[in-house]
């Protein structure tokens, strides 16, 4: 594997994609203080083009030809779902550490093949649900591992946003088409997804519809609804839109003796129990940061507008800081970053999802991964 980041020396990255990979990677890599080394996009033009408002040094066509440059110690993946495995692959080969987005594949059975490359190859592997360094999401789960509830017994995630509320809303082909894995399933569910792993455990089974909450040329959801059952017992629901004309965000564990929530989106997280109701401190390391301006002209369509909100900035630069960490083999801080074997399980919950949505909400138990990180 590649270490040319060693004794000291910044840490060489490539990043593929012009999209959420200049918005958010880049930003963030450069941020926990790698060198971001290439951009990688399809489209030559836009690539040199974002490349120049990013002041990234290079701008190739293909990962081969940034792969070749010197001084390259990881690869960072940005690009569409269905692209992740054959991008996440051809680094792996090259002995590059990698941090990939997600939803991480296709499906489980692909995901299962770059997680068996990526050990094999000995290398750093990090899956991009970077909220599991938000200070709200954090907390929670700190809550519940702490055992501030009892033994958790029904949760709740729902988040409803008017993103794509307008039906002339511009998406990318790809994010429009289930086949590619696109919708707000894979892109907003896999975060949820991860988050309730994170903090309560895995799945066991689940019962979903999808949505299309607004009519549009697309076969992609924006919405879904799912009721699931975790391992440990515990019952929930699982719901989100991307095309409310409101705003209605809830983030709630009940326990055997007591509750935690998130208030909306942010760090105060709240606990009910027998002595009262009291907010968490939140720990300076997950403090939020002042969130820096994208460049003029960077963000135009609603695609773009949807993925720069500006809260996946700092706990993104956290999840590239615990990257780095683990390439240099130093002891991390904070939250446990996702691995690609987080991947694996994701994937394999997105797939009972769909299998149970097509089927009319058919309970569908989550296939077990039981694979190391």
């Amino acid at each position: 594997m590649s270490t040319s980041g060693g004794g000291g020396e910044p840490l060489g990255v490539v990043v593929v994609g012009t999209g959420f990979g200049c918005y958010t990677h880049v930003r963030a890599l450069r941020h926990a203080g790698f060198e971001v080394r290439a951009l990688v996009g399809r489209n030559p033009d836009k690539t040199a083009e974002r490349a120049r408002m990013f002041e990234v040094p290079r701008a190739c066509p293909t990962l081969a030809e940034a792969l070749a440059l010197p001084g390259v110690d990881a690869v960072s993946v940005a690009t569409p779902p269905h692209t992740h495995a054959e991008l996440s692959l051809e680094a792996i080969a090259a002995g590059k550490h990698v941090l990939c987005e997600k939803p991480f594949a296709r499906n489980t059975l692909e995901a299962r093949g770059v997680l068996r490359s990526a050990q094999e190859a000995g290398i750093v592997h990090l899956l991009g649900t970077e909220f599991r360094y938000d200070a709200g999401q954090a907390l929670l789960a700190h809550a519940l591992r702490s055992n501030l509830v009892g033994a958790p017994r029904i949760a709740t995630w729902i988040m409803h946003v008017p993103v794509l509320v307008d039906p002339h809303s511009v998406v990318p082909q790809w994010w429009a088409d289930t086949s590619a894995g696109g919708g707000w399933l894979g892109a907003h569910g896999s975060q949820l997804i991860d988050q309730i792993r994170a903090t309560l455990g895995d799945f066991a089974g689940v019962s979903a519809s999808l949505a299309h909450v607004v009519e549009r040329p697309m076969t992609a959801d924006d919405g879904f609804v799912v009721h699931f059952r975790l391992q440990n017992g515990c019952v929930g629901m699982l719901q989100s839109t991307a095309s409310d004309r409101g705003i209605l965000v809830e983030t709630r564990v009940t326990g055997s003796a007591g509750t935690a929530w998130i208030e909306g989106v942010g760090d105060k997280v709240r606990v009910a129990d027998d002595s009262g109701v009291r907010t968490l401190a939140v720990p300076d390391e997950l403090r939020s940061e002042p969130v820096p301006a994208l460049p003029e002209g960077s963000v135009t369509t609603t695609y773009e507008q949807m993925t720069t909100f500006g809260v996946e900035y700092g706990p993104y630069t956290r999840l590239a800081a615990a990257f780095g960490d683990r390439i240099r083999g130093l002891p991390l801080t904070g939250p446990e970053p996702a691995t690609f074997a987080d991947g694996v399980a994701q994937m394999a919950v997105l797939d009972a999802i769909r299998h149970s949505a097509h089927r009319g909400g058919e309970w569908t138990k989550v296939e077990p991964t039981d694979l190391p990180g």
